[in-house]
């Protein structure tokens, strides 16, 4: 092989590896402005759906600011929760509820969202409390997965063993997922954390989480 074809191998081979360096820069970022970017188109838009015309913020300052809307949207947050948490924004939400409680159809619909809100979003318990490896779908198979509390009622009382709630993911979206009860004693806790699970689901097992001392060595 002449100096030139090794002079011009070496080039692509750099080349390469300096483009593929730069694709793991540029991604990340690039995909985490076009997400925001339509977060704020989305909020930005539906604020001018909802108010009148000679309100808009565009045509009162007399250019567009991106932005406005998520603003606006954290702003009504803030103050609904700023009303919720005194003794008249309690009871308004309340007779709210008793209007929807009358209301066949919207009533199931505001009732789930309602329990579901309560459970992910209350600071107070934990909607996933441990990470933890189960055989799932079968024997020698497995899955990372989140306990979210322990199983009571009537599915507890026709088995002789203690259950858990368990909510296994699906890659790459792990919103969706399964519920399924497990025995406590057939679930193995895991040291990493609930974000750093949802990364690994996620990422389809690429992004790993870092390597602690595993529950049993700590207590030794």
């Amino acid at each position: 092989m002449s100096y030139f074809s090794r002079f011009s191998q070496f080039i692509r081979h750099k080349l390469k590896n300096y483009f593929f360096t730069g694709l793991l820069l540029v991604v990340p970022v690039a995909l985490t402005f076009l997400v925001v970017r339509w977060l704020v188109n989305l909020m930005d838009n539906m604020l001018i759906s909802v108010l009148p015309g000679t309100l808009n913020p565009d045509l009162l300052i007399g250019l567009s600011i991106p932005g406005v809307g998520l603003v606006a949207t954290l702003l009504l947050i803030l103050a609904i929760g700023m009303l919720a948490a005194n003794i008249f924004g309690r009871s308004l939400v309340n007779f709210s509820e008793r209007i929807v409680d009358r209301i066949p159809v919207v009533k199931g619909i505001y009732l789930l969202f309602k329990q579901v809100s309560d459970t992910v979003l209350n600071r107070d318990r934990g909607a996933f409390r441990q990470v933890v490896l189960i055989e799932y779908p079968r024997k020698e198979i497995w899955s990372v997965a989140f306990v979210t509390g322990v199983s009571s009622g009537e599915v507890q009382k026709v088995t002789e063993r203690k259950l858990v709630n368990i909510f296994v993911p699906t890659t790459p979206n792990p919103t969706s997922g399964f519920y399924i009860l497990v025995p406590e004693e057939d679930t193995i806790p895991l040291t990493m954390t609930v974000e750093e699970a949802f990364k690994l689901i996620i990422s389809g097992g690429m992004v790993t989480p870092p390597e602690r001392e595993t529950i049993e060595n700590r207590g030794a």
